[in-house]
C-alpha cells in the first residue's frame, strides 16, 4: 500500500511540474508576441552600434 501511495505522489508531482512548465511557456510565448517588435528593435540598435 505504501509503495502505491509513493508512486501516486511522485506522479502527481511530475504532473504539477509539467503544468507549471506549460504555463511558463505559454506566458513566454504571449510576452514574445506582444514585445517581439520592441525586443527586435533593441537588438538591432545594439547590433548597429557594434
Amino acid at each position: 500500500m505504501n509503495r502505491k501511495l509513493s508512486r501516486a505522489t511522485n506522479g502527481q508531482g511530475l504532473a504539477e511540474y509539467a503544468l507549471i512548465l506549460a504555463l511558463i511557456a505559454i506566458i513566454a510565448i504571449i510576452a514574445l508576441l506582444f514585445l517581439g517588435g520592441q525586443v527586435s528593435a533593441i537588438l538591432s540598435n545594439v547590433g548597429n552600434s557594434i
